[in-house]
């Protein structure tokens, strides 16, 4: 039991690296932030967010199912059993903290495409382990 956790945990660790190495590159290279913004400050990044072409949303959204697959991948690598149990466990949380992101955001209303996709790049990412597992016999 303790493995599993651990390696949810890991997935979940594993996950966020892949979104916020994601979102710094949206948000430092490609679309640079104004000087001095505070990321924390609901208003100052719909602000940002407003200012974005389509492109910086695609990579945001990008960011975040790599959070939920990688996370989801990892999970059920790590684990000693259930990989796609570990891989759903990370999609369902990514989803939930997804959720929590978006609330307090102006995003477009076609970004909201990727909240039940979190549960299916988490499910194909468990499925991957899955299948590596049976032809390793």
């Amino acid at each position: 039991m303790i493995r599993h956790i651990l390696a949810v945990v890991a997935g979940l660790f594993a996950g966020m690296g892949v979104n916020m190495v994601l979102v710094l590159v949206n948000g430092m290279v490609l679309f640079p932030m104004p000087e001095g913004m505070d990321m924390n400050d609901p208003e100052q990044l719909n602000a940002y967010i407003a200012t974005l072409p389509t492109a910086g949303f695609v990579l945001v959204l990008l960011a975040h199912l790599g959070q939920s697959f990688f996370g989801g991948w990892a999970a059920a690598r790590l684990g000693p059993s259930r990989p796609m149990v570990l891989a759903m466990i990370v999609g369902v949380i990514s989803l939930a903290l997804g959720i929590i992101n978006m609330l307090p955001l102006d995003f477009p209303a076609w970004m909201y495409i990727e909240l039940p996709l979190y549960i299916v790049v988490a499910w194909l990412a468990g499925r991957m382990e899955v299948k590596r597992r049976a032809t390793q016999g």
